[in-house]
């Protein structure tokens, strides 16, 4: 199926569904193309939330699909590929985490949105890449335990005073494999670049970045630089939004496979078989789900 007939096909399965299809920067180019919104966590937790239509079809991994059930409880929401996951969510389990807070009553749980529900449900508060530091700051709490990524949490504890913040041991696999010699040759090999970076990546690689930002602070970072070559420090599925943002731009990958392969698992196809078939149904126990909605509007609220 080539590009012309695939976006014909999800047209006409979106209106014959009243479906909406919310797509992560990371996906595929051509999913991002027929989406109806794109965007990182944060604006596609807010979108999730305010979406028409009685199917949402979910183009992420499966803690994404699972928030915007999360929010969305009375609708379907729809995944292409059930398995595609997040290593940084599986770094941190609701029963670990619920042991710490009894034996640490006096700090207050800040949860990154790449979690699971069960991890979300016993959080004060969730956060974004784009808010984590607004979030903590507004927080009475002097002691905080940041969930689950030590880059973000590091970042997020340089930028916040007067708190202490506990980090969480999870990583992103794929922005923690950026590390500082690679960093250091490809800011050599171009020196008429900005470097621009996620704060999933290391310390070490944060501080060689002119900018540090989340996807939408990259590509809205993008969007007003003057300048002609940018290094490109996440996943190099966002340099599909940003060309065409800014063709004029020459856009270098900060490593070759700067790829998240569990995001890629969502391919065309697997869209198009969904919207057919409505399968690979997301489905959250209340339970579960109310103590994380929570945490997820509370977010929401103060963002």
């Amino acid at each position: 199926m080539n590009r012309k007939e695939f976006t014909e096909r999800v047209l006409e399965l979106k209106e014959k569904k009243n479906a909406v299809i919310l797509a992560h920067y990371y996906v595929d180019g051509l999913i991002q193309d027929v989406a109806d919104f794109v965007g990182d966590s944060l604006e596609l937790a807010r979108k999730a939330k305010e979406a028409e239509g009685e199917i949402i079809v979910f183009c992420g991994v499966y803690f994404m699909a699972e928030t915007a059930k999360i929010l969305n409880p009375d609708r379907k929401v729809l995944i292409p590929y059930y398995k595609a996951g997040c290593l940084m969510a599986d770094m941190a389990i609701a029963e670990e985490l619920k042991e710490f807070r009894e034996k640490n009553p006096d700090y207050a749980v800040v949860t990154y949105v790449n979690s699971s529900a069960d991890v979300k449900a016993l959080s004060d508060i969730c956060c974004t890449s784009a808010n984590a530091v607004k979030i903590i700051e507004g927080l009475e709490a002097e002691k905080i335990l940041f969930v689950p990524d030590r880059n973000l949490g590091s970042f997020v504890a340089e930028k916040v005073k007067g708190k202490k913040v506990e980090l969480w041991s999870g990583y992103c696999p794929v922005h923690e494999k950026l590390n500082p010699e690679q960093a250091r040759r490809v800011k050599e090999e171009n020196p008429d670049a900005v470097f621009v970076v996620h704060p999933e990546c290391r310390k070490e690689v944060r501080d060689m970045a002119d900018f540090i930002g989340s996807t939408s602070q990259i590509v809205r970072f993008v969007k007003e630089t003057s300048a002609k070559k940018v290094i490109v420090g996440t996943e190099r599925g966002t340099i599909h939004q940003l060309r065409k943002l800014r063709p004029d731009v020459e856009f270098i990958p900060a490593y070759p496979e700067f790829t998240c392969d569990q995001m890629k698992m969502i391919t065309p196809e697997r869209l198009i078989k969904a919207l057919e078939r409505e399968q690979f149904e997301v489905f959250v126990p209340e339970e579960v789900a109310a103590g994380a909605r929570k945490a997820i509007e509370r977010m929401l609220e103060r963002s």
